[in-house]
């Protein structure tokens, strides 16, 4: 069998490369202007590189019982990492995903397909323009993984914007949102502030040293109007190479604070993270694609010798 050739492609938002694992035959990182954004391993689906992906992956085996199937809503695309995950952990799954980034998501088809009858639609469009036009009470789960860059979009973090997202959702669906702040987490508590404003259910997952202001990274906040089984998630993110916390009731009370409720009207993005703070550098760490860690696993090793460009013609 030949070697995986990397490829570098001019997309909308930027310049994606697809890199190759040479330590796992068919798996693939896929950055955009440098910035790690998926990994995804063809052969095993159910392998999640990247450590906040891995959150959400414990968030969507606990979303309905073993094997169930669901209907998903995937706000922001990448490699269809979370899709193809749910695609072969809960066969039969009807999957939606939305992206602004058509010439991506056809570098994605073209380069790493999806499983016949992977139950998985892909759409190029803008995530709250999707969500203002899905049926109403149609989602048991929807996860938000947007990023322009390396921030979360305005438009994408204000009341209104989850008052959308709550619409599409059934009485005990879930939203789970991929974030990233830092201290003095002025972004990441006003986000909490915003969607306790709509949902009675909030929980956010997150590594402890991001939670005590050491670093810059992820945090994963959940919304439902239904119990949120936090014990369960805590045992799970707890096990993980790098463990998390699961935070919720008081003290997740205690950490918004009075942090504003987010309006159209005054809707920021996301901090700019700090220089170096999502290098892909070590396996497993966490990130729009890789964070910090200085030490643990080995880095997957990517193949960068030869690369093939390909030239995208607008439509």
């Amino acid at each position: 069998m030949s070697e995986a050739i990397p490829v570098i492609r001019t997309v909308d938002h930027g310049t994606a490369r697809l890199l190759p694992d040479v330590d796992r035959e068919r798996a693939w990182l896929l950055t955009v202007d440098g910035a790690p954004q998926s990994y995804v391993d063809l052969d095993e689906p159910t392998h999640l590189e990247f450590e906040y992906t891995r959150r959400l992956g414990h968030v969507v085996d606990r979303a309905a019982d073993e094997g169930d199937p669901l209907t998903v809503l995937h706000l922001g695309g990448g490699a269809l990492t979370l899709p193809r995950y749910v695609s072969a952990t809960r066969p039969g799954s009807a999957q939606e995903v939305v992206d602004a980034d058509g010439a991506l998501l056809a570098l994605v088809a073209e380069e790493l397909p999806l499983p016949a009858e992977a139950g998985i639609t892909v759409h190029d469009a803008d995530a709250r323009d999707w969500l203002a036009a899905a049926p109403a009470r149609s989602v048991d789960l929807l996860i938000a993984d947007v990023f322009g860059g390396s921030r979360v979009p305005a438009h994408l973090t204000s009341v209104e914007y989850a008052r959308l997202a709550e619409r599409v959702l059934r009485a005990d669906g879930l939203y789970a949102a991929n974030l990233a702040d830092g201290a003095p987490f002025a972004f990441l508590r006003s986000q909490l502030a915003t969607f306790a404003s709509v949902f009675e259910e909030l929980a956010l997952i997150a590594e402890p040293s991001v939670l005590r202001g050491r670093r810059f990274g992820n945090a994963v906040l959940l919304a439902s109007h239904a119990p949120i089984d936090t014990a369960a998630l805590a045992r799970r993110t707890a096990s993980d190479a790098f463990p998390a916390r699961v935070e919720h009731g008081a003290s997740l009370r205690r950490f918004t604070g009075a942090a504003p409720v987010v309006r159209d009207t005054d809707a920021v993005a996301s901090p700019e993270p700090p220089e170096g703070a999502f290098q892909h550098r070590l396996r497993g760490s966490a990130g729009p694609g890789y964070g910090g860690h200085d030490n643990a696993y080995e880095p997957p090793r990517i193949s960068v010798g030869s690369v093939r460009p390909v030239v995208v013609r607008k439509r």
